[in-house]
């Protein structure tokens, strides 16, 4: 999904550009570059006609006259991913220092410690989110390429002095995923489709266990400014458990129910500064869904103010089937477009 990628978008979060193999797409660069510093206006930064020379290219590979905002993003990834010291974001990374939900859910703690009365309804909440291009150039399709992720949420307990601040929550989602840009322009527009693996898990035992595997499609839209991407899953079964403390078989079975099947995911760029994102689920047949909105905004250099708000069930996995409002406050320190 668009990070509702979801990242992912998980906008969307996340795509290679429709380019030929890097190799291929380093010559054309320089060659651009050189030709452009012999002939164009000497007022013009180096950066500019960089700019000029990797849009120039993209163009003309692609055949479309007009590159979105993840396509221009995508251009700088590519240029920097195979720098040992550069990690690549995948989903939104953020830190949100301050969140509020209308009741914590502690019941899903009451038979695992006797500290579940104490939880607050303020905390902290971070996602880290990174990806790793495990191919250097077109691998089944041209400008295709492949992917591991790693994506870490977390539920911080910040403010429960009593209880030593634990983290509450914590999900770990590895994946791995293939994209391909489709030869599908409408409107002038750009279209990719990514296809994946991804585990989910915070990482606990017995009673407060929860995990998922599940392979995924996710076909993604862009336009000028405007993002847009469905994601629709399949989660692979798992056995049952004998009982609650068993350690081997389906910690949550009906998962599903609640998380549903599939999940839509917007992104706009306003005027360069502000980044208005959504994220939405639902499950139709039980009529359990979600919705995320974010916001960011600049604050000072690099740095970019983000608020968050959550409604519906399955924000962390221990809340799959808990539903509640949050909204949060903090910084964003990458964007999804």
């Amino acid at each position: 999904m668009l990070k509702l990628f979801i990242p992912t978008l998980t906008l969307l979060c996340c795509s290679v550009l429709p380019f030929s193999q890097a190799q291929s797409f380093e010559d054309l660069f320089q060659d651009c570059m050189f030709k452009t510093i012999k002939t164009t206006d000497k007022n013009q930064t180096l950066q500019q006609i960089e700019e000029y020379c990797e849009k120039k290219i993209v163009k003309k590979q692609t055949g479309n006259q007009e590159l979105g905002a993840i396509s221009e993003r995508m251009i700088k990834e590519r240029q920097s991913a195979f720098n040992p010291y550069v990690i690549t974001p995948h989903k939104m990374n953020y830190i949100l220092p301050v969140t509020i939900t209308d009741e914590i859910n502690k019941d899903a703690y009451n038979d695992f410690s006797n500290w579940a009365e104490n939880l607050k309804d303020i905390e902290a909440k971070f996602q880290i989110s990174i990806k790793v291009p495990l191919t250097t150039g077109s691998f089944l399709t041209k400008g295709d390429q492949l992917f591991f992720g790693f994506t870490i949420e977390s539920w911080w307990q910040l403010y429960t002095e009593s209880i030593s601040r634990p983290f509450r929550e914590t999900n770990y989602q590895p994946e791995i995923f293939y994209f391909t840009p489709l030869n599908w322009h409408p409107f002038n527009s750009n279209s990719g489709v990514f296809f994946g693996f991804e585990h989910q898990s915070n990482g606990r035992s017995q009673l407060i266990s929860r995990s998922w595997n599940r392979i995924y499609a996710n076909f993604l839209f862009e336009k000028n400014n405007f993002a847009l991407s469905f994601r629709p899953w399949y989660r692979i079964p798992e056995g049952d458990k004998v009982n609650s403390y068993d350690a081997i078989g389906d910690d949550n079975p009906d998962i599903a129910d609640y998380m549903g099947h599939f999940e839509l995911g917007l992104a706009y760029e306003w005027k360069n500064d502000y980044e208005i994102s959504m994220k939405l689920r639902e499950n139709f047949s039980q009529h359990h869904g979600a919705i995320e909105i974010g916001f960011t905004f600049p604050l000072w250099g690099k740095l970019r103010g983000y608020a968050q708000y959550f409604n519906g069930y399955g924000e962390s996995l221990i809340d799959y089937n808990y539903k509640q409002q949050r909204f949060g406050i903090g910084f964003a320190l990458t964007d999804i477009l």
